[in-house]
């Protein structure tokens, strides 16, 4: 498949969908710069919660503290209220001090840049590290979650089970040049378009290419 033509017909299904809006990331990063501590802290929020409650996650615990020393400072009780609106919030309020504790003694308060030392840091994993490099360093990654997973499988792009190995299959599939692009088209297309439950196949522009809808059509 043509990965470019893909992403230019995703982002024209997209521009069919009434309230589209962007990823709770990308809308991050435009707001606030690239700033890689509250892109890190914002995707270790982004787990398992809508987009809408990380973006108050976000801001309630920014308009607290500043930056990475005042978070390792905190009380973990204060930082659980902050970021309440999000999922799990006591356990990503442990990680997210234990993130900043890091970052201030071994980092001198500077989000690393690297995935191996990305993936160092309590509770980041492939995901996460792979947003942080793309969101907030601008560099090529391709950063798989269960919107990227599914819609890759769907469109028969790739073959597989786990997210690691859609991530490993599409590094191989697709020229890094596209890379930077991929989390935020598709993920915008997952949540608006291709839904894990009663997907708009009859808006998308893709489905004469897609896996997914040719068998569902097949056995009509």
């Amino acid at each position: 498949m043509d990965i470019g033509k893909i992403i230019e017909l995703m982002h024209s299904t997209l521009a069919k969908v009434e309230g589209s809006r962007l990823t709770a990331l990308k809308e991050l990063q435009e707001e606030e710069g690239n700033d890689p501590l509250k892109i890190l802290i914002g995707t270790v929020l982004s787990a398992r919660t809508r987009d809408e409650n990380t973006r108050i996650a976000v801001s309630n615990l920014f308009s607290r503290f500043k930056d990475a020393i005042g978070i390792a400072n905190a009380d973990v009780r204060e930082i659980e209220m902050l970021i309440r609106p999000a999922g799990f919030y006591k356990v990503k309020a442990r990680r997210i001090k234990e993130i900043a504790k890091i970052i201030v003694k071994e980092y001198n308060c500077r989000v690393p840049d690297t995935l191996e030392e990305l993936l160092r840091l309590p509770g980041v994993g492939r995901k996460t590290a792979n947003c942080v490099l793309v969101y907030a360093f601008d560099k090529p990654a391709i950063p798989v979650d269960t919107h990227v997973h599914r819609i890759s499988n769907r469109l028969g792009i790739v073959d597989t089970v786990k997210p690691e190995d859609t991530e490993r299959a599409l590094s191989d599939l697709i020229e890094e040049s596209y890379w930077k692009v991929i989390n935020d088209t598709f993920v915008r297309f997952g949540q608006n378009v291709c839904k894990p439950i009663a997907p708009s196949c009859d808006i998308c522009m893709l489905k004469e290419l897609c896996k997914y809808y040719n068998h569902i059509k097949s056995n009509e």
